[in-house]
């Protein structure tokens, strides 16, 4: 079956952030750099890479933002809304819609569906998209892909592995840390691609800074 090959980048961290962030009311925004370019296993840019984006959150529970980063051959731009809930028992739901433009000849668009749920340390997440197809042959190229997550997390570490499935192939798993050191988010991580992917591992370092407008 094929793989995807190149995948939008910003909805792993999203997916695991959504629910608490539709927890703080108001509007936010974030800027950022990645030394090295990854999402979901398959790495996006080969040079550091610069985003920023701004959110929007209600009491009820409702999300909705946007995003773009660098992809040295244009820009990716992610607009996404959902709704997010923590229950008394302390499980988070989730449920969101994200579509994944480009500038340039980078990739087409992806669109797609998660629902994810967390409690305590652990998460789980699916993801139900559809990809345009490769540039210049969208229709003969087109197709469905699914992801599914399983994610842990404590003090500022975390793990996470990932399956595809329908059109596309592969596994991956990210361990990463982060921590906040004068008012600015720091983090490292290595990303471990299966042989589907692009059968590689990955040292990536990050820096990014949130501020409540």
């Amino acid at each position: 079956m094929k793989t995807f090959k190149r995948a939008a980048i910003a909805a792993t961290i999203l997916t695991a952030t959504l629910a608490s962030q539709s927890a703080m009311a108001g509007w936010s925004a974030n800027i950022g750099v990645v030394s090295d370019y990854h999402f979901r296993g398959i790495q996006q840019t080969e040079t550091a890479s610069t985003s920023a984006g701004v959110d929007y959150a209600a009491d009820s529970g409702f999300y909705v933002g946007a995003w773009t980063a660098d992809v040295q051959d244009g820009l990716e731009v992610d607009l996404y809304a959902g709704y997010g809930i923590e229950l008394e028992s302390g499980v988070t739901l989730d449920a969101n819609f994200t579509s994944y433009q480009y500038t340039g000849d980078f990739d087409s668009a992806y669109n797609e569906i998660g629902l994810s749920a967390g409690y305590g340390l652990f998460s789980v997440g699916y993801i139900q998209g559809k990809w345009d197809g490769v540039v210049g042959d969208e229709d003969a190229t087109e197709g469905d892909y699914s992801l599914i997550t399983v994610g842990i997390e404590k003090d500022g570490w975390s793990a996470l592995i990932g399956s595809y499935g329908k059109d596309s192939d592969g596994e991956y798993a990210e361990i990463a840390y982060g921590t906040e050191i004068g008012g600015f988010e720091v983090g490292v991580g290595l990303v471990i691609s299966g042989s589907d992917l692009d059968d590689s591992e990955s040292l990536y370092f990050s820096l990014s800074k949130s501020f409540e407008l």
